[in-house]
C-alpha cells in the first residue's frame, strides 16, 4: 500500500506541473490588463508604467514564467495584486468556508440519496420506486442557478426561516448546502439504486437467503457493501467538484469561499490569485482521487490496491 501511495504521489507531479503551466499561459492570454483594472483608465501612463515594473509585468512572458516557478519551488504562491497580501493567506482565509459548505452538501447527499436508493431498489417497480426515480431525475435536471434563488424566495423572503445570504451560523449554512447537495443526492440515489439492483441478483445473495437469512441482514451485510463501490467512485468525483465548483452557489448566497475568490480574481486579472486557486483545485482533485482508490480496499476486502 505504501509503495502504491508513493507511486501515485510521484505520478501527480507532472499533472500539477502541466496544470500550473497551462493556467499561467491561459490567464496571461486572456484579454484585459490588470494594471488598467487596478488604476483605472484615467491613470497616467507614468503611474501605470511604474506599477507594471513593480509587479514585474513588464518582463517577457518567459521571464515571468521562470520567476513563477522559482517562487513555487520555494512554496511561495506570490502576492495578490490588489491586497498585496500573500496568496496563501488569501486562500487560507476562504478555504474553511468552502470545506464547510462542501461537507454539509455531502452530508445531505449521503443521508438522503443512499437510503432512498436502497429503498427504491428493494421496492422496485412500486409506486415508491417510481416516485423516487422521478424526484431523482428532477433533482439532477434543475440547475443550481435556479434552485438557489427559489430556496431564497421561499424559505428566506416568504417564510423568513433562514437568512438570505452571508456566512454566520448553522441557519445560514442550510440553504446553500441544500442547493449544492440536492443534485448530488439525486445522483447518489440513482447510482445506489442501480448498483443495489445489480448486486441483489447475484448468486451469493440467493445463497444467503436460502440459508434463512432475513432481508435486513442480506441487504445490509452482503448487498450494500458491494453496492457501495460505484457510489464511492461517484462520491469521490463529486467531492472534488463540490470543493472547487461552488462558484455559482457561493455567488448566489454571497458565501465567502474559494468559488467567489476565484471568480473575482479572474474578473480582476489577479494572476497570482488565479494561479493559486487553480493549483489548489487540481491538488484537491488529485488527493480526492487517491483517497477514493484507498477506500475501495477499505469497503471491499476483495479489492486490494496493489
Amino acid at each position: 500500500m505504501i509503495s502504491f501511495l508513493v507511486r501515485r504521489l510521484i505520478m501527480t507531479v507532472p499533472v500539477l506541473v502541466g496544470v500550473a503551466t497551462f493556467t499561467f499561459l491561459l490567464i496571461h492570454f486572456v484579454p484585459g490588463d490588470p494594471i488598467d483594472l487596478m488604476l483605472g483608465e484615467s491613470a497616467s501612463y507614468e503611474d501605470k508604467l511604474q506599477l507594471r515594473e513593480e509587479m514585474g509585468l513588464n518582463q517577457p512572458l518567459l521571464t515571468q514564467y521562470k520567476d513563477y516557478w522559482t517562487k513555487l519551488s520555494q512554496l511561495d504562491l506570490g502576492r495578490s495584486y490588489l491586497s498585496r497580501r500573500p496568496v496563501f493567506d488569501e486562500i487560507n482565509d476562504r478555504v474553511g468556508a468552502t470545506v464547510e459548505l462542501a461537507l454539509a452538501a455531502i452530508f445531505i447527499s449521503l443521508f438522503v440519496g443512499v437510503p432512498l436508493g436502497i429503498i427504491a431498489a428493494v421496492k422496485q417497480y412500486t409506486k415508491f420506486d417510481h416516485s423516487i426515480s422521478v424526484l431523482g431525475l428532477l433533482g439532477m435536471s434543475l440547475p443550481g442557478f435556479w434552485v438557489g434563488p427559489m430556496l431564497i424566495l421561499i424559505f428566506s423572503i416568504k417564510l423568513g426561516w433562514f437568512p438570505v445570504s452571508e456566512r454566520g451560523g448553522l441557519e445560514s449554512l442550510i440553504l446553500p448546502a441544500v442547493s449544492l447537495g440536492l443534485p448530488l443526492a439525486a445522483i447518489m440515489m440513482r447510482m445506489t439504486r442501480a448498483s443495489m439492483l445489480d448486486v441483489i441478483k447475484e448468486d451469493y445473495i440467493r445463497t444467503a437467503r436460502s440459508k434463512g437469512m432475513g432481508n435486513f441482514l442480506v441487504y445490509s451485510k452482503h448487498a450494500l457493501r458491494n453496492a457501495l463501490m460505484p457510489v464511492i467512485t461517484i462520491l469521490g468525483i463529486q467531492l472534488g467538484a463540490l470543493l472547487t465548483g461552488t462558484v455559482i452557489t457561493e455567488t448566489i448566497f454571497d458565501w465567502p469561499g474559494i468559488g467567489t475568490l476565484f471568480f473575482s480574481s479572474i474578473q480582476q486579472r489577479n494572476y497570482p490569485l488565479v494561479q493559486g486557486c487553480v493549483l489548489l483545485i487540481s491538488t484537491t482533485y488529485v488527493v480526492v482521487n487517491l483517497a477514493t482508490d484507498v477506500m475501495y480496499g477499505v469497503v471491499n476486502p476483495k479489492v486490494r490496491v496493489q
